[in-house]
């Protein structure tokens, strides 16, 4: 069985089809507690810079720029490297998900952190 990748809110219930519950925000999600949480890891260094999230919360920048601006982060930041060889650890035992606490589900940081990690994947 290959395990798979997924993408969650964190504010959905934890479920055991998660497998590995990762957090991927730099910021901890408002109004939710550790311990309902269910993370097995937090790695806020593969997040985006406050800079960066700063620019599109703001509307400085799309999210077309915020994408392309986050991979080049993604590309020279030698903690993502170490996320994407985690991921592949964690894969082996089961699924991931990619948890994150914005309400648009199509255009946040966990979207491409998720495309950016499987390209990674399948190049190694």
């Amino acid at each position: 069985m290959e395990h798979i990748i997924r993408l969650k809110r964190i504010y959905l219930p934890a479920d055991v089809s998660d497998g590995h519950r990762i957090l991927v925000d730099r910021l901890w999600p408002r109004g939710i507690a550790k311990e309902k949480a269910k993370i097995e890891c937090w790695c806020k260094e593969a997040a985006p810079s406050p800079q960066l999230r700063t620019r599109l919360h703001k509307g400085e920048i799309t999210y077309i720029q915020f994408k392309q601006l986050y991979i080049d982060e993604l590309e020279s930041n030698p903690e993502a490297a170490l996320f994407v060889a985690a991921c592949k650890k964690w894969l082996e035992t089961d699924c991931v998900t990619f948890l994150f606490g914005t309400k648009d589900e199509e255009q946040n940081n966990a979207v491409v952190l998720c495309e950016w990690a499987v390209k990674k994947l399948k190049e190694s």
